[in-house]
């Protein structure tokens, strides 16, 4: 469904060349949740947005359902991200609206607002008596239920979710983790998870790609009783925990 054919990134910064991906040759398929792990800058967060369109990429090919994106107009590309959901680490919800008003900026800004959708999303994530709620007014796991809600009102195909549990305590992670989870099993939503987290990969994931200073070491098939070890790399601490 998503595949990626030796991509690169590279970056101009006053003068120098900064390489954020390095040839990378992935393939997620249709229904899968797919891992993303890597310490800080080894490129997650770049590969992520090349997947919504937000960043082109320098060299290589990248399509979704056999559709190469560097060949659509900025219309078409708009359009593709109507089917692309975002979930992310800090929430990024509007302070001043309320909860029901921060899912239904979606449909607001696609001119399709539908009192019913909400209802049904708030729902599905469990916060029916949240609607009228500020923001301010919920507990760290319950903005991130309202940013999967407003990831899901316009029910995308795919969900990009960058670090979605990082900014969250150990039950409200675990409870985000089942939620996604239900959200696959019910939709059969396509999930790219981004995270440096092993536990939330090997939880939910059924593969996984190694990213290090840009370039994809391995990608491996997630085993959900990794063994106890001392490894001298956060690479070989990866690999063991996941393979």
């Amino acid at each position: 469904m998503i595949t990626f054919e030796q991509v690169s990134k590279i970056y101009q910064h006053h003068g120098t060349e900064i390489t954020a991906l390095e040839n990378v040759t992935l393939k997620i398929e249709r229904n899968e949740i797919f891992g993303i792990i890597g310490e800080s800058g080894s490129g997650k967060s770049t590969l992520l947005r090349m997947i919504n369109t937000l960043e082109q990429p320098s060299q290589g090919h990248i399509s979704i359902n056999d559709t190469e994106l560097m060949q659509l107009s900025e219309v078409e590309k708009r359009q593709k991200r109507k089917k692309i959901g975002m979930i992310f680490q800090q929430f990024n919800l509007l302070y001043n609206q309320s909860v029901s008003e921060n899912i239904a900026l979606p449909l607001r800004l696609n001119k399709t607002y539908d009192p019913k959708k909400i209802e049904e999303v708030l729902d599905f994530v469990r916060l029916s008596d949240k609607g009228k709620h500020f923001p301010k007014q919920l507990s760290g796991g319950e903005k991130q239920r309202v940013g999967i809600a407003r990831a899901l009102i316009t029910q995308p195909e795919i969900l990009l979710c960058d670090e979605p549990t990082s900014a969250l305590d150990g039950q409200n992670a675990y409870d985000i983790t089942e939620l996604l989870k239900k959200i696959n099993q019910t939709f059969g939503t396509t999930m790219v998870i981004v995270s440096h987290e092993l536990n939330l990969i090997k939880q939910l994931c059924n593969r996984a790609a190694i990213l290090e200073k840009g370039q994809v070491l391995e990608t491996l098939a997630i085993q959900k009783a990794p063994q106890q070890q001392q490894f001298s790399s956060y690479y070989e601490r990866v690999r063991e925990s996941l393979g």
